[in-house]
């Protein structure tokens, strides 16, 4: 697993991997990254589908709940299928755009 720590953004992919072996490494490392904003790049993942990011709304709704944004980068299906409480974008550049407009939304208690 490797984490790139961008300020208070923390960028987290894995290479050669199964996803179930990803979130197993996630849940393991996450106490370590808990108070970061997390962006989970998926691009190692050659085929996602609904079900696959649907493993992740639980820890995505654990950790907005403390506070903090958690985004899921893929291009890999599309976004109408995604359920609106888990934040799915295309590249890491919305990414980061997607957190900096949800701190300016918490920082003026939106």
């Amino acid at each position: 697993m490797i984490f790139d720590k961008d300020g208070t953004t923390t960028i987290v992919f894995q290479e050669k991997t199964t996803l179930s072996g990803f979130l197993e490494n996630l849940n393991k490392a996450y106490p370590k990254i808990k108070h970061d904003n997390i962006v989970i790049n998926l691009f190692s993942f050659d085929k996602l589908k609904v079900n696959d990011i649907l493993e992740f709304l639980e820890l995505s709704n654990t950790h907005k709940a403390g506070g903090q944004s958690f985004v899921l980068v893929t291009d890999k299906l599309s976004y109408d299928e995604v359920p609106d409480e888990i934040s799915v974008v295309p590249t890491l550049q919305e990414a980061k755009d997607l957190i900096e407009m949800e701190e300016i939304e918490r920082d003026l208690g939106i």
